[in-house]
């Protein structure tokens, strides 16, 4: 049973409801009032089809009789109530306002018109005033009503409505010339106000900047691709100033009072559109992958192109799309997609078989000079560099090519090194210098080896692929020495042009790395000094270049002997340079040089140049007519048979020899008219295993030989421990007594013996071969 006390404390309660609710009137007087009051109230609140007149029980509603009602309720404390009551009501009746927005949405979906999403944003901004309570009345129910509204409006909304107002955000950014919209800035003024009012600009934020990305997207698509000569994006901002900012401007910034009102009413959005025009030009000179839901991507299906590969190839008439892509970089994060970008291009298109090294090359200075434009500090050249680098050190013609280059050997003209660029010492690494006060730290994105792969100069970046200059001196002499001999008279002009390139690349090497070549420029010089002197006691048609076997690049040896009148010539050249030089011995190098040969046949003379072994075999022919291809070659010594069969083809060319049969070889005094068909074929079985093969060891070649001295090492090695990857035997040569060879030296060199059949490799690891 409740307690006296309680019920005193129920009685006390119930005593001061009626007393407000009554308003201390007499009897209950006040308490009809109320009930009056409450009764008008939620008439005046309850929402109505605005299709019909609103009437209540024959009357229409006072607005000053409903201001007296709802300070009726205030005061008795019951607006709460009255709002949850108005707040059912407006649910109970906002199927009025869906069966609208269905019949708009209906007629859209048939016809694909935007007037009809215009008339449903204007249709339910009528709703939601018709039903919105005066602001007379208690501001609470009124803002409360408004998010209530827009609430049931969101969840009325069907997904059609999101892709209309859309089409229609479009239309009013770029209204198409047929469009029947009346586009007025008073009716588009209007319209943004409804959307604004009903919260649409908000909830829909995303699908209108949506319009005013891809409406951008398009337009660089359109404009700026494969367009490279000159920067694009002023342009182009010039370009969203006039056409996109009035746009803006009537959706984001109506309100604005002055220019630098609406300037400071548009920078948020204004800085995203800016970043957006970057992030797509950027995204187009480099060829990235969008967002799968990007109208951009479906543009790009068709036109776009991996465009920073073939910017690079253009360059330097693409030096605007570089400048572009250097500014987008600064202000979009898109560092990492441009290095993955290019390094899939590189792979795909310039690192594989079908491209010659020196394309390669050439890209690569491209890469190095388009970056250091994009990039100054280095770090995307640094990281694009890698796979290139590490191709082309795999590559046995990469040093040739560029030492040919250095020395202006290039056989088309199209030299890799810019003529325009200083000629400069190679560099080395950059230090660290922390005392320095202009230091600067690595950029954030910079790996761990970035400030040790960092020359400045092209030369030295192409240097740098290899761990040693070494490798270069040695070409350089390889190179010099095989033009140098290529010299077959008397040209002046052409060894002092090789005397100013040494000079040139000392600069680049210094003069210690240089003293072999200047050995072999003074061995030119001292060997004309030496024929002259000879010539002069006695009269010879031998001019022989004399060089100094120690200092000149191994030569390929032979067992070759000169026969018949030529054997006689060096003979007696021989004992007249004995006479001058009587601390010195000549030792001839017979398969080097040229004859220079006068054939009289009985019904023709012939006067050419050509190597000594063809002119030793021609010279066996003047003791007999015909000869078995044996018996020629034991008569010169011993000589390859490919050799033999290639200097005998170039007599069957000239019409001086002929096959028949075959290895069987007779001389033609007198020229035979109907045998040029067989003498074709005949060159042609000689010519197929005819190998070229140059009169000179490439400098790979030569650090191939002086490294046979390791092999024991190296086959020890692998006799006891198996297989080895190459960093570990390089790693055990260490302890080799004077060893100091790079891993790219020691790879040559297991090549080689790979090639001689010695050794094994399968997924890096070598093993000697069975």
């Amino acid at each position: 049973m409740a307690t006296e006390a309680l019920r005193q404390q129920v009685a006390t309660k119930w005593q001061e409801s009626f007393n407000r609710l009554n308003n201390n009137a007499p009897g209950i007087t006040g308490l009809l009032n109320y009930s009056e009051a409450w009764a008008y109230a939620v008439k005046f609140l309850r929402p109505w089809d605005i299709r019909q007149p609103r009437v209540v029980e024959g009357h229409e509603l006072d607005i000053n009789v409903a201001k007296r009602a709802f300070n009726f309720v205030s005061q008795a404390r019951r607006l709460p109530a009255l709002l949850e009551t108005f707040l059912e009501d407006l649910r109970r009746s906002f199927y009025l306002v869906e069966n609208e927005i269905n019949e708009y949405i209906a007629k859209y979906e048939a016809e694909q018109d935007v007037q009809y999403i215009w008339d449903l944003i204007s249709r339910m901004m009528e709703w939601y005033m018709a039903w919105l309570p005066s602001s007379e009345l208690a501001l609470v129910i009124r803002s409360t009503y408004t998010l209530t509204f827009q609430t049931y409006l969101f969840a009325a909304l069907p997904a059609t409505f999101s892709i209309g107002f859309k089409n229609l955000c479009a239309t009013l950014l770029c209204p198409p010339p047929d469009t029947n919209l009346c586009l007025t800035k008073d009716s588009t003024d209007e319209l943004w106000k409804n959307v604004e009012s009903l919260a649409l600009l908000e909830r829909y934020e995303s699908v209108i900047a949506s319009v005013g990305y891809e409406y951008i997207e398009q337009h660089v698509l359109e404009t700026c691709a494969q367009k490279w000569e000159k920067p694009m994006l002023e342009v182009l901002r010039k370009w969203m100033s006039d056409e996109v900012v009035p746009w803006m401007l009537s959706v984001y910034a109506r309100g604005a009072k002055d220019p630098q009102d609406a300037q400071r009413m548009l920078q948020g959005v204004g800085s995203r559109f800016d970043f957006h025009i970057n992030k797509i030009l950027c995204d187009l000179r480099c060829g990235f992958s969008a967002d799968e839901t990007s109208f951009a991507l479906r543009i790009r299906a068709t036109i776009r192109t991996k465009e920073i590969f073939d910017i690079i190839v253009d360059y330097p008439d693409s030096a605007g799309a570089l400048q572009d892509l250097k500014d987008c970089l600064q202000r979009v994060d898109q560092r990492e997609n441009l290095v993955k970008s290019l390094r899939k291009s590189n792979a795909k298109r310039l690192l594989h078989p079908g491209a010659m090294t020196k394309t390669i090359l050439q890209q690569y200075v491209s890469i190095i000079k388009c970056l250091r434009i994009i990039d100054p500090p280095g770090v995307l050249l640094f990281k694009v560099a890698d796979p290139i680098r590490r191709y082309l050190r795999e590559r046995p013609d990469t040093i040739r090519c560029i030492v040919s280059n250095l020395v202006g050997d290039d056989e088309n003209g199209d030299s890799i090194i810019d003529e325009s660029e200083p000629i400069q010492p190679f560099q080395q690494p950059e230090v660290e210098d922390y005392l320095d006060p202009n230091w600067e730290p690595e950029p954030i994105d910079a790996g761990p080896e970035f400030r040790t792969n960092k020359p400045s100069d092209v030369l030295s970046t192409l240097v740098s692929i290899y761990d040693s200059k070494d490798l270069f001196v040695k070409e350089l002499q390889v190179l010099l020495a095989q033009r140098l001999l290529a010299i077959t008279k008397d040209n002046t002009e052409q060894v002092e042009k090789e005397r100013r390139n040494i000079e040139i690349l000392k600069i680049r090497f210094g003069e210690a790395a240089l003293q072999v070549c200047e050995v072999m420029l003074r061995d030119m010089t001292d060997s004309k000094r030496i024929d002259g002197h000879v010539q002069s006691q006695k009269s010879s048609i031998v001019h022989p270049t004399i060089i100094s076997r120690h200092f000149w690049p191994s030569l390929e040896t032979s067992d070759m002997v000169m026969p018949g009148q030529f054997q006689k010539l060096q003979e007696e050249y021989s004992q007249e340079f004995n006479v001058f030089k009587p601390d010195k011995k000549l030792k001839w190098i017979p398969h080097l040089g040229t004859v220079n040969l006068h054939l009289e046949l009985e019904d023709r003379i012939l006067e050419l140049d050509v190597p000594p072994l063809e002119a030793a075999f021609i010279e066996l022919f003047s003791e007999k007519d015909t000869w078995l291809l044996d018996d020629l070659i034991s008569a010169v010594g011993k000589v390859d048979r490919s050799a033999a069969l290639k200097a005998l083809a170039t007599w069957i060319d000239h019409g001086v020899i002929k096959e028949d049969p075959e290895n069987t070889f007779i001389l033609l005094e007198h020229a035979e008219q109907s045998g040029g068909a067989a003498a074709a074929r005949g060159t042609a079985r000689l010519a197929e295993v005819v190998p070229d093969n140059p009169p000179m060891s490439a400098a790979q070649q030569q650090q191939a030989e002086q490294m046979r001295v390791y092999w024991k090492f190296i086959e020890g090695m692998l006799t006891n421990l198996g297989t080895l990857p190459i960093d570990r035997i390089q790693a055990m040569l260490r302890f080799a007594p004077g060893y100091n060879q790079s891993v790219e030296q020691l790879s040559l060199f297991m090549e080689a013996a790979k090639r001689e059949g010695l050794v094994d490799v399968k997924d890096g690891m070598w093993k000697l071969r069975k």
